[in-house]
């Protein structure tokens, strides 16, 4: 189901901006709610869960698809943190996302689900679908001038592993992100410990 509560108060639960928005870029330095402002000590657990949901927040999934997607990493040979945020990373509205044409991921997963994007030359407006190397994402003909309008103004940083012809509105996946190439602020070894339990 997706989340219609204000996005400013999962800001602040986790103390980032979880949206890519720039409005939520300063808010408020403590936790929402009356006791927001008394210093507590947070457990393991707690420290944990607070990790878990601000990955899963990030990314805009459900508790459901998170776990679907964790227990996919943990079958994987590689360290099960990087497997799950590569496997993360590698959603269609993701790269969507991370190249740098749409202010937040909430409007890159719009965008693919109008059924705007092509993959490889084929609709696909399935936003949880899995990109592979070389695979190349680019707008149908009659959306262009639609996306634009959205992309004008948009000054994002694109990572390494995408490639972008801003003219053409084309993006690439170049490679399957490596860790150091990631978001540093997330300790996803919370995450498999929270699970793990």
């Amino acid at each position: 189901m997706r989340y219609t509560d204000s996005k400013a108060k999962r800001c602040r639960a986790v103390g980032v901006n979880l949206f890519g928005n720039t409005k939520f870029d300063d808010l408020r330095p403590y936790p929402p709610g009356q006791h927001g402002q008394k210093k507590k000590k947070v457990s393991d657990y707690g420290t944990q869960l607070l990790e878990k949901q601000k990955i899963r927040w990030s990314y805009g999934l459900s508790e459901k698809q998170f776990v679907a997607l964790y227990e996919e990493a943990t079958r994987a040979k590689a360290a099960t943190g990087t497997v799950l945020l590569q496997l993360l990373e590698r959603r269609l509205d993701n790269i969507v996302f991370r190249s740098g044409l749409f202010a937040s991921r909430d409007l890159a997963r719009q965008i693919v689900n109008h059924g705007h994007v092509l993959v490889n030359g084929k609709k696909l407006d399935v936003a949880s679908a899995r990109l592979s190397p070389g695979d190349v994402i680019t707008f149908r003909e009659k959306s262009k001038k639609f996306i634009q309008t959205v992309t004008l103004e948009n000054k994002q940083v694109k990572p390494d592993w995408v490639e972008v012809l801003k003219n053409e509105l084309s993006i690439k996946l170049l490679q399957v992100p490596e860790r150091d190439q990631l978001d540093q602020s997330f300790r996803e070894n919370l995450v498999v410990e929270y699970y793990s339990r």
